[in-house]
């Protein structure tokens, strides 16, 4: 799903809608990743967020946040930021006629309780290592830099192109990935740029950059406690699971179609 707002563009990527047969848009505590793109001198004005726990993970530009709790804090590709919601958080966005272009991620949790403190966590991520999985978020009190109240992992990585490592493995936990720039490989599948993944298991699975790459990846308890009352990650007006379950049959009858149609055309070109 795509929201242009002039100067403002929302992609809304929703990993439950991966699943073949979707029962829900997130998938356990993931509600939703939005990538979004800032033109310079926007400004989202100051609004209210309610039982949402958000990952603001910014690689390329500046976002400026304003709060009445915190004030004005900067998230860049050395900052991070993590909203957590609770009861009621007003906060505004903005990029300045000076800063670059801003694309980034807003990653939407489902907390695993409605109406908890409001809280706003930022400050310098851990230096990154070429290559290699970089921790950010877990769960409150399991040790990660940043901390959301479910039972969810954020890593992120910057991988070479030609080489192949391992996604992060939690027993009991789904993973879901999104490729931020670049190509990859996995399970003999091309992901490219704003494509995303969702492996219904705890196994192993590897991941191979065709070209440089930058993507993250989540692991996540599919069975977890969560509430469904975050004011975007769960808004009424995403399109229930049973309409995307409609679209994606659509989808495939469409693609056997085409598929039918073009045979047909080789065999009488071939008669001709």
């Amino acid at each position: 799903m795509v929201r242009d707002m002039g100067g403002f563009v929302a992609h809304l990527n929703m990993p439950g809608w991966l699943k073949p047969k979707p029962t829900d848009h997130g998938r356990g505590p993931l509600a939703m990743i939005v990538e979004s793109i800032l033109d310079p001198g926007r400004v989202i004005a100051m609004h209210e967020h309610r039982n949402d726990e958000i990952i603001s993970w910014v690689p390329e530009g500046v976002m400026r946040h304003d709060d009445k709790a915190a004030g004005r804090l900067v998230i860049d590709r050395d900052h991070l930021m993590v909203m957590n919601a609770g009861a009621s958080f007003w906060h505004s966005e903005e990029t300045l006629a000076s800063d670059p272009p801003l694309r980034m991620l807003q990653i939407l949790v489902r907390p695993y309780a409605v109406d908890l403190e409001p809280k706003i966590q930022h400050g310098p991520m851990p230096a990154a290592a070429a290559n290699v999985w970089r921790h950010l978020v877990g769960p409150e009190g399991e040790g990660a830099p940043f901390y959301v109240r479910s039972a969810i992992d954020f890593f992120d990585m910057r991988l070479d192109a030609g080489l192949r490592v391992e996604f992060p493995q939690k027993q009991g936990r789904d993973l879901y990935f999104y490729v931020f720039s670049g190509s990859v490989v996995v399970d003999k599948q091309t992901f490219a740029e704003g494509e995303q993944g969702l492996h219904l298991s705890d196994d192993k699975l590897e991941v191979e950059a065709q070209s440089a790459s930058t993507l993250v990846a989540f692991l996540l308890d599919p069975n977890a406690s969560i509430t469904r009352q975050g004011t975007v990650g769960d808004h009424k007006k995403i399109p229930p699971a049973i309409i995307i379950r409609a679209f994606l049959r659509w989808r495939k009858f469409r693609h056997m179609w085409r598929r039918h149609l073009s045979h047909r055309r080789s065999k009488t070109e071939k008669a001709i």
